[in-house]
Parts: C-alpha cells; sequence; structure tokens
C-alpha cells in the first residue's frame, strides 16, 4: 500500500489529502446570494414599473369608479350593464354554415367571424362600458 510520502493517489485510501472546503463553501454563498439578490431586485422593479404604468393609462384613459360612471352616464339597456351580450350572427354557437357556392351540396362550419368562436361580442351601443355617455350641453 503507497503512502503519502509514497506520491499515493486518491484512490489508494490515504483520505484526499489537506482541503479546505471554506473558501469553496463561501464562494458559492456569495454567488448564490448575488443570483438571487439580481432575481429579487429585477422583480421588484419590473412588477413596480407595471404597476405605475398600468396606474398611468387607467388615468390617461379616463376610467373612474362606478358610482361616477353612474353618476354621470345612464345604463345600457341593450347589454344589461354587463357590456358584452350574445353573440348576434352565430347566435352563441360559436360557428357558423357558410358554402362558397351559391346551391350548397356541401356545408362547412367555419368559425363565427363576429366572436371569434368566444359566443358573446363586446356591445356596440356602450363600447363594453355597460354605460352610456350622455350628451353635454
Amino acid at each position: 500500500m503507497a503512502s503519502a510520502t509514497d506520491g499515493g493517489g486518491a484512490g489508494d485510501g490515504s483520505g484526499g489529502g489537506n482541503v479546505n472546503l471554506s473558501p469553496l463553501l463561501r464562494t458559492l454563498a456569495k454567488g448564490a446570494a448575488v443570483t438571487l439578490g439580481g432575481i429579487f431586485s429585477i422583480t421588484m422593479i419590473s412588477s413596480t414599473a407595471i404597476t405605475l404604468f398600468t396606474q398611468h393609462k387607467k388615468d390617461k384613459i379616463g376610467s373612474s369608479s362606478s358610482s361616477m360612471k353612474k353618476k354621470n352616464a345612464r345604463s345600457c339597456d341593450v347589454c344589461r350593464e354587463k357590456g358584452f351580450y350574445i353573440c348576434k350572427l352565430c347566435n352563441g354557437n360559436g360557428t357558423i354554415e357558410w358554402s362558397p357556392l351559391y346551391d350548397p351540396l356541401f356545408i362547412n362550419p367555419c368559425l363565427c367571424p363576429t366572436c371569434d368562436g368566444h359566443r358573446i361580442q363586446r356591445c356596440l351601443n356602450c363600447l363594453g362600458s355597460g354605460y352610456i355617455q350622455q350628451a353635454k350641453g
């Protein structure tokens, strides 16, 4: 059996030499801390920016609380204040029957072009808000 003075290898059961693990663990811990800190800070910055951007858009569009809408506008009778109603073209099926020929032999079901297969469409009377703005004057 080879000893440490003979130049014995790692596979001969000599214990592997004197390896100091604390600098390696310290370097690994620093790298993990920097990585996790970077991910956390990027997440916080992006979520704050998205929140501020959406708040700015809401203020710019002019959306207000429902009490202000009810105060300055009347409710839409077509959609009953929902903003959507069942598609008029497909009657809520999501598909229409269509054939390119005048006297069709085969009728193909196709995706409804008005609602895109969602079965509801946005109210054209109130533009999806549920309220109709009254004329000022």
